[in-house]
């Protein structure tokens, strides 16, 4: 099958400072079958290589003249992972513990909140359950939790802009043991 791609260069929001995510993810969502994404950007996005692994597109990097890099995402044919792949939570809510530690990471600025949870995650006791506030949803987190064994559960809360995500330490590791 051949694919055809539709180009998203961020080169000039990453050199402005800002956060190309949600014009990443506005054109993936709009992507048509047999479409992929060809992005343009200052550095190799090895976090996003894998939310679109998951979300079903396998990639290839290169890197470009003056240090920039392309990356050519294609569908790959397999269902993209859903809310229950490895690390997601599909336990029920009341098997969880309350938390024991509360973090507000609304006004940090990225990768602060991700730093802020995965340190605070260290010092936890397995089965202990993190809550966090962020101002949006971290999804750059969820990769790194799956690594590390733990279960989260997250979502929006009713206001729009606050998303709430609850980690359980180290409930991967036992739900395979």
């Amino acid at each position: 099958m051949t694919v055809t791609f539709v180009d998203v260069d961020v080169r000039a929001i990453l050199r402005a400072g800002g956060e190309p995510f949600d014009k990443i993810m506005e054109a993936v969502n709009t992507l048509k079958p047999g479409e992929g994404l060809r992005l343009l950007a200052t550095f190799k996005p090895t976090p996003l290589l894998h939310v679109l692994g998951s979300k079903g597109f396998t990639h290839e990097a290169k890197e470009l003249d003056g240090g920039d890099w392309e990356v050519l995402f294609s569908p790959s044919g397999k269902p993209p992972a859903n809310a229950a792949s490895p690390g997601a939570a599909t336990v029920d809510k009341s098997v969880w513990p309350e938390p024991v530690q509360h973090l507000d990471n609304r006004e940090l600025d990225p990768p602060e909140p991700m730093v802020r949870i995965l340190a605070t995650l260290e010092s936890m006791a397995q089965g202990d359950v993190l809550s966090a506030l962020l101002c949006r949803e971290p999804i750059f987190l969820f990769p790194e939790l799956a690594k590390r064994g733990h279960s989260w559960r997250g979502a929006f809360e009713e206001d729009g802009s606050t998303y709430k995500v609850l980690v359980r330490v180290g409930a991967a590791k036992e739900a395979a043991a």
